[in-house]
């Protein structure tokens, strides 16, 4: 990707390290499960998937009091606790090491493209925020840890990511690449894109009614259109210059979004595959809907729920 004289991102922000991330974590000696932090939290990009299958899915609940959304509603903000050390100094959070500041270029890129996209419908965008954390954070959805992945709060309409997944994605998971990275962000980005449109109270509200099995199908639809939005941005995504991508970008992105199927990852984690539990679709289905999104560069081609 071309990102080397593009902006970083004015809202962001960077919780420091350790901050928040023992109170809600496995519990006493790794027998509990991840309940606080999962219920409330709406995507963990999928690779997080793999500690959940490996726990059972015990926290998963997609009914009750923390649904598998866990929307607030349009607008709702609630701000999340600010661990000591934390700054708001965008630049600064931008600037301690080069994976953050391609994050925050990446997140400019993607805050500069559908501002531009909105407004060719006569929207105004509203950007995600977004924390960097270190092992453990605070957010609005509840504590925050590495273990969990990327992921996007809608009660505080925040991005939250460590970093150092990169490296997991690339180490565990073969997935290389700058694109590969910028992938991630823009997924998240997707569910913001969600959050602002009224798809997410939607699914949320349709999973209230439904069985397991069914509201897991809406929550794959839920993720594979975030992928496609991703595409979107990737397809209009461009400075001074022209285009950000160059050649090779759509297949880094498209060997990740293959590594981090929910079959994939399950038939890693436990040598077999259970469609019933898929929360974030098939490999082929996540490289189809990313796909879709470059080709077409439109959102309107990202309804996965009347496909």
């Amino acid at each position: 990707m071309r990102l080397g004289g593009y902006r970083t991102s004015d809202n962001v922000r960077d919780q420091g390290q350790g901050f928040g991330g023992g109170g809600g974590g496995f519990g006493g000696g790794g027998g509990g499960c991840l309940t606080m932090l999962i219920p409330l939290v709406i995507s963990r990009f999928g690779i997080g998937g793999v500690l959940i299958l490996l726990l059972g899915y015990c926290a998963l609940s997609q009914f009750g009091g923390g649904s598998g959304l866990g929307l607030g509603g349009p607008g709702t903000q609630v701000v999340p606790q600010q661990g000591g050390g934390a700054t708001n100094d965008a630049r600064q959070a931008c600037s301690t090491t080069p994976a953050k500041r391609f994050s925050c270029q990446v997140l400019a890129s993607t805050e500069d493209t559908w501002t531009q996209v909105f407004a060719a419908k006569g929207q105004r965008y509203q950007p995600a925020g977004f924390d960097f954390y270190t092992d453990g954070g605070n957010s609005g959805c509840g504590a925050a840890q590495s273990a969990m992945g990327p992921f996007y709060c809608p009660t505080d309409n925040k991005i939250y990511l460590d970093t150092g997944f990169f490296e997991e994605l690339q180490s565990r998971f073969g997935a290389t690449g700058d694109f590969a990275q910028a992938y991630v962000i823009a997924h998240e980005v997707g569910h913001h894109i969600q959050f602002l449109t009224g798809v997410l109270e939607q699914a949320q509200s349709a999973q209230q009614r439904l069985s397991s099995q069914e509201g897991n199908a809406v929550q794959v639809k839920v993720e594979l259109q975030a992928d496609c939005y991703a595409g979107v941005w990737a397809a209009n995504a461009k400075d001074a210059q022209g285009k950000l991508i160059e050649a090779g970008d759509v297949e880094e992105g498209l060997r990740a979004a293959e590594a981090i199927g929910d079959d994939t990852l399950q038939r890693q984690a436990q040598g077999r595959v259970s469609p019933e539990s898929f929360t974030h679709g098939r490999s082929a289905q996540r490289q189809e809907w990313l796909q879709r999104g470059l080709t077409t560069g439109e959102p309107a081609s990202c309804d996965t729920f009347n496909s």
